[in-house]
């Protein structure tokens, strides 16, 4: 007898990658000589019974011998017994009830007998554990045993595990027009897609959301969104008859030994993305050996689930508002303050402490900043968010720290919100009326809101205020700092006159001061507007005499920061031997700049030097190394950041392959870069027209972008 398969939802969509892993186990199957069993596992209401069920119904054909399928019913009070199920597999399979034998053992027995020779597909739905499910497997060569269950059942012996996801946006929007009515969806594409976000692309949720919105044909799509977006009744409104998110959630973790419910709670106090087993025992207040078990119970009962870094976790957004809920119902205020405090109190310390380990005057051991910064950048949603926290829970002198530990840090990471932080840090410099650290913050403000904000008269404006605070309280080193940004300001106005003038004030205090980290970039600013003012000598002499200071500083500099500031030196050399169209010694030396940074860490500046090099080759007759040094170039300017480099280089490609004849390949080049035109603005597209058609005016210093 043949027991038919759960019934598959008619609005099934997504799982297509899931369904294809499934059937090519199940041809597996046939080969295994004890069949084969897979667990579909994943977090509570991630649709595991609609995925084994839609596998049953579409692996038919691979099991002429059919499918027995059984709910385990792990969420009931009392959850099916191995002795009651086999029973209940036994009948299906055609025996009378008097054939059935009393024990397990014997049932279990019969059960597999009873399958040598027939291939058949088992479906154990809502599993409780492995004790359960291990007498009910189909060990027969050719059967399957698929099982779904909250938990990994990490125990079984030569299973395999299908963890499943949320839903890809598409396929969660699919199922939302599926059931709410496509024309209501194509109405309010923004609003469903937020809908998708708000759900988790959780399929329960996803599926209450649906079913909410056709009961009510007169409801906005937006309006349903906006009751969602309170994350404090964002639970309670997933709610649709007896469909619920909080309940399902609530089966998992009252299943939790009580170490890991703490530990699940506490999670919730963690501010960023996702966390490791470090900061999870700063909020439980635990020993990390002992956090590492619980976490361990918390992923095996898919509560958390791991993050794409190895050794990383992450709640599921529904899960963690769960989370957040039994914090506040379990603990008392004060504790979870405390916590939550201690979170908050680890995460500025380690960041300020990290920052400041990039201090040019700091001497530390090898590799102790590569690990700073590794943590930097592990940590950084959550020191971020303990940043925007602190800025708004008046923690101002945390706040002033570690905005100023951040100095060196972010001239080398660019990649975070500094406009943000050193913003958030100037205010509270001033709530705690440091004027000293009000100066720093207003030239690390500045400087970020030229190169993030784009806004140079906003950043000549701050740089005024620090050099003008500075001034007032007799703090040379921040007046330096001030006049050297001041200059940057202005040569990136046009007014090279001004600027070389508040250069060279800047030089002149930071020589007083004996300050060589910033003496070498005030020089080599000085030597790159002398070069625009075609002040050659002055610019070489400039650039000359940081590279002599930085080898006699050889051992007081950490060595790749040594090299990068090598290379950034040689290549401001390199600009003016293009200028003076000394060919050969401007390619030699952009190739010497470019063997001193790896492409890995520094693309963009790797693809530069590369790009000038192939210049200056093919303007001095080397077209074969040119070629060479242009296609390297090609390969490190792929991003969107980089479209007015790849397009330059694509147009200096071309006009190296004409001038070897291969002018297929030419055209091939120029083509793709007129199709980059309409990625760059109105000049810079204006000037790779240029170049595309042989018109004069675009040189290796010109257009936007060049450094």
């Amino acid at each position: 007898m043949v027991c038919v398969p759960p019934t598959v939802v008619a609005d099934f969509v997504g799982r297509e990658w899931e369904l294809r892993r499934l059937r090519a186990w199940a041809r597996d199957a046939v080969a295994a000589p004890s069949g084969l069993v897979v667990s579909i596992v994943g977090p509570p209401g991630i649709g595991k019974t609609t995925l084994a069920a839609a596998a049953a119904r579409a692996l038919a054909d691979e099991f002429p011998a059919g499918c027995v399928a059984l709910d385990l019913r792990a969420m009931d009070d009392r959850p099916l017994p191995a002795g009651t199920a086999l029973d209940r597999i036994l009948r299906s399979l055609g025996l009378d009830v008097s054939q059935i034998p009393y024990s397990v053992v014997e049932q279990q027995d019969l059960y597999r007998s009873m399958l040598l020779g027939r291939r058949m597909l088992v479906l154990l739905d809502n599993a409780t554990d492995e004790a359960q499910v291990r007498p009910l497997l189909a060990a027969g060569q050719g059967c399957l045993t698929l099982i779904t269950c909250r938990r990994a059942l990490s125990g079984l012996e030569g299973a395999r595990w299908l963890w499943l996801s949320p839903l890809a946006t598409p396929h969660a929007v699919d199922l939302i027009s599926s059931i709410a009515c496509p024309a209501r969806v194509g109405a309010e594409p923004d609003a469903a897609r937020e809908l998708v976000t708000l759900c988790g692309n959780l399929p329960l949720a996803l599926r209450i959301a649906g079913n909410r919105l056709a009961r009510q044909p007169g409801w906005s799509i937006a309006g349903l969104t906006a009751q969602l977006r309170d994350e404090r009744t964002r639970l309670s409104t997933l709610t649709a008859g007896d469909l619920q998110v909080r309940p399902a959630f609530a089966v998992s973790y009252q299943e939790l030994s009580p170490p890991a419910q703490f530990m699940f709670r506490r999670l919730a106090l963690v501010p960023g993305a996702d966390f490791g087993p470090e900061l999870a025992a700063v909020a439980a207040g635990t020993a990390e050996t002992d956090t590492h078990c619980q976490i361990d119970e918390l992923v095996d009962a898919t509560l958390v689930q791991p993050a794409a870094a190895p050794g990383r976790y992450q709640f599921h957004d529904l899960i963690r508002i769960f989370a957040r809920e039994r914090l506040e119902s379990e603990e008392p205020v004060a504790e979870r303050d405390r916590a939550a405090d201690a979170v908050y109190d680890h995460l500025l310390r380690t960041a300020t402490a990290s920052g400041r380990l990039f201090d040019p005057d700091t001497e530390v051991q090898v590799g102790v900043r590569a690990q700073a910064a590794d943590w930097l950048e592990r940590e950084a949603s959550n020191w971020l968010a303990a940043v925007s926290h602190a800025s708004t829970a008046g923690r101002h002198r945390e706040l002033v720290a570690l905005a100023g530990a951040m100095h060196w840090f972010s001239d080398a990471n660019q990649q975070y919100p500094w406009a943000d932080i050193f913003g958030w840090g100037v205010a509270a410099a001033r709530a705690v009326g440091d004027r000293h650290a009000e100066a720093a913050l207003l030239n690390f403000l500045g400087w970020a809101q030229g190169a993030f904000l784009g806004d140079p008269h906003l950043q000549r404006a701050t740089h005024e205020q620090a050099l003008a605070t500075a001034v007032e309280i007799g703090d040379r080193r921040e007046q330096a700092w001030a006049l050297g940004y001041l200059g940057s300001v202005l040569t990136n106005l046009g007014q090279l006159l001004d600027a070389l003038d508040h250069i060279r004030r800047s030089t002149e205090l930071f020589t007083d001061l004996d300050y060589w980290p910033a003496l070498n970039s005030t020089r080599n600013a000085e030597g790159r507007i002398l070069r625009m003012l075609a002040r050659y000598d002055g610019a070489l002499a400039a650039h000359r005499a940081v590279l002599a200071d930085l080898r006699r500083r050889n051992d007081q500099m950490e060595p790749g920061l040594l090299r990068y500031h090598r290379a950034c030196t040689l290549s401001f050399i390199g600009e003016v031997m293009l200028d003076l169209r000394d060919w050969p010694r401007a390619a030699t030396t952009f190739r010497k700049a470019r063997m001193l940074v790896t492409a890995k860490d520094q693309p963009t500046f790797a693809g530069e030097c590369a790009f000038r090099e192939g210049t200056a080759r093919r303007q001095a007759g080397e077209h074969t190394a040119a070629v060479e040094c242009l296609t390297v170039a090609l390969t490190l300017f792929t991003g969107a950041a980089t479209r007015w480099w790849r397009a330059r280089t694509l147009a200096e490609l071309a006009a190296t392959l004409d001038a070897i004849g291969a002018t297929g390949w030419a055209s091939g080049c120029r083509r793709e870069a007129l199709a980059l035109c309409g990625d760059l603005d109105e000049n810079q597209a204006l000037l790779l027209a240029a170049e595309l058609t042989g018109t004069p005016g675009l040189t290796d210093a010109g257009g936007p972008g060049a450094a």
